[in-house]
């Protein structure tokens, strides 16, 4: 009976452990070059945008220091533990050169909208496999978020 139990186990072991090719197909469509415009199998998720209210973003070719300097202030008291300013990872990634690897929507939507980005867009969760921690809900107003995307711009060089 002891044989029988162990055998049962290791075979349990087994196929519990061994790959699927129907799932291991499905992970690389979903991060292959042909499925931009996707997400999970949805052909209406916008990559450049990503999961939220944020669709188009005002942005003029020149700094507003007002919005910035209040990025700044919001950096400060709820970014500032997890994310440098350099290209450098702390506990999430460093925040140089953002704005260039990302539209404004896409930014403003992760920032606002961040369990549902992380659920949902392929680029937030290469980011999270990276980082292996999910980045808290900050729960911030849209007035806030486009103060940080301001600030964001701010510290890729923008003036």
């Amino acid at each position: 009976m002891k044989k029988f139990a162990v055998v049962f186990i290791l075979g349990a072991f087994f196929a519990a452990c061994g790959g699927n090719s129907d799932t291991n197909s499905a992970n690389t469509e979903s991060t292959s070059p042909g499925a931009s415009k996707t997400a999970n199998g949805n052909p209406s998720y916008d990559p450049d945008r990503g999961e939220g209210k944020f669709k188009d973003v005002e942005i003029s070719a020149t700094l507003d220091a007002a919005l910035a300097a209040g990025g700044e202030k919001i950096y400060g008291v709820k970014c500032s533990s997890c994310h440098k300013l350099t290209s450098e990872k702390l506990v999430g990634p460093g925040w140089l050169g953002v704005t260039d690897r990302h539209k404004g929507p896409w930014i403003m939507n992760f920032v606002t909208n961040t369990d549902a980005m992380l659920d949902k867009d392929p680029k937030a969760q290469a980011q999270l496999e990276i980082c292996l921690v999910r980045m808290p809900n900050q729960n911030l107003a849209d007035a806030d978020a486009r103060s940080l995307y301001e600030f964001m711009r701010k510290n890729d060089g923008v003036k």
